[in-house]
C-alpha cells in the first residue's frame, strides 16, 4: 500500500439518501470515494431506516471505495492515518442492555413529538425542535410506550456506527446538542435541564430513569473517541485487508461536517447545506434574546455555540422533477446524464422574469416551520402565468428555500449577525445558480468552494486528519478554526455572490405569496391521505 493512501483519512456518512465513503489527503484532496444508495421507508406511520441497512451500506460504499484505491494505487487499503462518522443528526436509536434495538430507528423527519417538545421547550426555557432525540424519549414515555423501561442507552447514527466501529459510547459535541441540550461552558449536557427532564420523566411515570446515564459521553473535535477495534475493521471490510487501530475523531452529525467542509467555524461565519433537508448554521457570539421554534442552538464540533435554522424538506422534490425530466429526453432518444439535467434545468432559471406567478411547496414530510406535520408536495401557479422551463426552475429554487429563509428572518430580527455565508450541497454543483437565489433568500453573500461539493464524508475525514495532527503534534495546539483556515482553506478558491436587489425584491414577493398559499397546502394535507390508496 501506497505512503498516500497510509497518511490519507477515511471519511464515512451516511445520509439521507446515499452512504458514502471519502479518502482524503492531508492537504484535502479527495483521493476515492464510494458509496450505496439508501431510502427511508414509512412503517406504522413513523420514517425509519433499517439497521441490516447501515451495515450492508457500510460494507457496499467502503468495497467501492477500496476497489477504487486499488486500481488506482496497486494494493488495497490495509490502514488510515484517521477514521471518521458523519450521519443524519437527531432521531431515537434505543437500545436494551443487551445491545438489542428496542423499537425502529426513528429519524429526524418525524414530526410526532410535539406534546414532548412544547413541555420540555417549557421546562427548560428552551427550544427542544421536533426531531431531538430527547424530544423522541419524552414522547415515549408521554405516550407510556412498553420499551421506555427497558432503555439502556440512546444515540444517534453517528454514534452508533462509532460503536460499532471502536466500542466506545461516544459523540461529538456538535451531534450531542441535537440530542440534549450543551452548556458550552462544561463542553457536555446542560446540569440543569438533565435534572429537570427527570422530574418531567417521573411526573409521567417513568420515576426509575436518569437521562444522563442513557446519553453518550461528550468529546470535542480532536479529542479521543477511541480506535477501530479487529470487530469494527472486519465490518467494514469482511476481506480481512483493513487491520485494526487507526484513531477515530469523534462522531459527528451532518450539520458539524458541513460547517468544516465549508470552513465556517468561527464566529459570525455560516453556511447553509442543501440535501434531503436543508439548514442554515450560523456561529454565534452571543445567543439570541428569547427562544423561537425556528431556531435550534447547537454547537460546531469544538463546541461553540450555533443557530441552525433546519427544514425538513429541502432538494428532494427538485430531484424528482429532475428525474421526470431525464426520463423525457431519454424517451426522445436523448438520454443525459444527471448533472447534465440539472445543468439544463437549473440552468434555464436565471433567465425566468422575476415574478412568474407559480408556487412550489417541497414538502415531502411535516415542515415545523411552515406549521405542518406532514406534507404534500405541490406546484400552483395561476391562470395568467406563462409556464416555461425557466420560470419552473426558478420557482422549484425559490421554493426550497422559502421555508428557510423564514426561519433566517427570526435569527436577523433578533441582531445575530451574519457576514457571509458558504453553500454546499448537490444543487450547487451547477454554478452560481441556485446560489444567487439563496443570496437574495437570506439577504447576504453566498459563496460556494470549491471543497464544499465534496461534502459531509469529506468534513468528517478532515476531522479525522484534525484529530490525528492532535496525535501527532502537527496541529501545534491550534484549535479546530485555525487549523482549518492555516491548513485547509487558506488558498481555497470560493465564488461568492452578492443578492441583487431585483432579485432580493422577487424573493420577498415570492415568499409573501408562498406564505397566503401554506393554506392550500394546509388543506391539501386534510384532503389528500399519505398513504397510498392502492394499498
Amino acid at each position: 500500500m501506497s505512503e498516500a493512501i497510509a497518511q490519507a483519512s477515511l471519511g464515512i456518512e451516511l445520509g439521507s439518501t446515499r452512504i458514502k465513503a471519502c479518502l482524503v489527503a492531508p492537504d484535502g484532496t479527495t483521493l476515492a470515494t464510494g458509496g450505496f444508495t439508501w431510502e427511508n421507508q414509512l412503517v406504522d406511520g413513523l420514517w425509519t431506516y433499517s439497521l441490516d441497512d447501515v451495515r450492508a451500506g457500510l460494507q457496499a460504499a467502503y468495497a467501492e471505495l477500496a476497489d477504487a484505491v486499488e486500481r488506482e494505487h496497486g494494493a488495497k487499503p490495509t490502514s488510515f492515518a484517521a477514521i471518521g462518522v458523519s450521519a443524519m443528526m437527531h432521531g431515537y436509536l434505543a437500545f436494551d442492555e443487551a445491545g438489542e434495538l428496542l423499537v425502529p430507528f426513528r429519524t429526524w423527519r418525524n414530526t410526532n413529538t410535539g406534546a414532548a417538545a412544547a413541555e420540555l421547550s417549557e421546562a427548560f426555557e428552551f427550544a427542544i425542535p421536533l426531531r431531538w432525540s430527547v424530544a423522541h424519549l419524552h414522547q415515549a414515555i408521554i405516550d407510556g410506550e412498553e420499551h421506555v423501561s427497558r432503555v439502556h442507552a440512546i444515540t444517534t447514527l453517528a454514534g452508533y456506527v462509532h460503536e460499532l466501529l471502536t466500542g466506545r459510547r461516544v459523540l461529538g459535541v456538535g451531534d450531542a446538542s441535537g440530542m440534549f441540550p450543551i452548556d458550552t461552558a462544561t463542553g457536555t449536557y446542560d446540569a440543569t435541564m438533565l435534572a429537570t427532564f427527570d422530574e418531567r420523566a417521573a411526573a409521567h411515570g417513568a420515576a426509575g430513569l436518569r437521562i444522563a446515564d442513557l446519553l453518550p459521553e461528550v468529546r470535542s473535535a480532536g479529542e479521543d473517541a477511541g480506535e477501530l477495534t479487529a470487530a469494527g475493521a472486519a465490518l467494514l471490510d469482511p476481506t480481512g485487508s483493513l487491520q485494526p487501530g487507526a484513531p477515530l475523531c469523534p462522531p459527528e452529525g451532518d450539520a458539524g461536517t458541513g460547517m468544516v467542509a465549508t470552513g465556517a467555524v468561527a464566529p459570525r461565519t455560516g453556511n447553509v447545506s442543501a440535501g434531503t433537508s436543508i439548514f442554515a448554521m450560523v456561529v454565534l457570539e452571543e445567543g439570541p434574546r428569547t427562544p423561537h421554534e425556528e431556531i435550534d442552538i447547537v454547537t460546531t464540533p469544538a463546541g461553540d455555540a450555533v443557530a441552525m435554522v433546519h427544514c425538513n424538506n429541502g432538494a428532494s422534490e427538485l430531484n424528482a422533477w429532475a428525474d421526470v425530466f431525464g426520463e423525457f429526453a431519454a424517451a426522445l432518444g436523448h438520454p443525459a446524464a444527471p448533472d447534465a439535467v440539472f445543468e439544463a434545468l437549473l440552468g434555464s432559471a436565471l433567465t425566468a422574469e422575476a415574478d412568474s406567478g407559480m408556487l412550489v411547496y417541497n414538502f415531502l414530510s411535516g415542515e415545523p416551520i411552515a406549521g405542518l406535520d406532514e406534507g404534500r408536495p405541490l406546484f400552483v401557479r395561476t391562470p395568467g402565468s406563462r409556464l416555461s422551463l425557466a420560470s419552473f426552475a426558478r420557482a422549484q429554487l425559490q421554493g426550497a428555500f422559502a421555508a428557510l429563509s423564514l426561519g433566517m428572518r427570526t435569527l436577523t430580527d433578533e441582531g445575530v449577525a451574519i457576514e457571509a455565508m458558504r453553500a454546499h450541497g448537490g444543487m450547487f454543483r451547477t454554478r452560481g445558480v441556485a446560489q444567487r437565489i439563496l443570496a437574495a433568500a437570506l439577504g447576504a453573500p453566498v459563496s460556494v468552494a470549491e471543497t464544499a461539493g465534496e461534502g459531509g464524508a469529506w468534513g468528517i475525514a478532515v476531522l479525522g486528519q484534525y484529530r490525528r495532527a492532535v496525535l501527532d503534534g502537527s496541529a501545534d495546539g491550534r484549535d479546530l478554526s485555525s487549523w482549518l483556515d492555516e491548513e485547509l482553506f487558506a488558498d481555497a478558491a470560493a465564488e461568492a455572490v452578492v443578492p441583487e436587489a431585483a432579485d432580493v425584491a422577487a424573493f420577498d414577493t415570492y415568499l409573501q405569496r408562498w406564505r397566503r398559499g401554506l393554506a392550500v397546502e394546509a388543506a391539501a394535507v386534510s384532503a389528500v391521505p399519505s398513504s397510498d390508496p392502492r394499498e
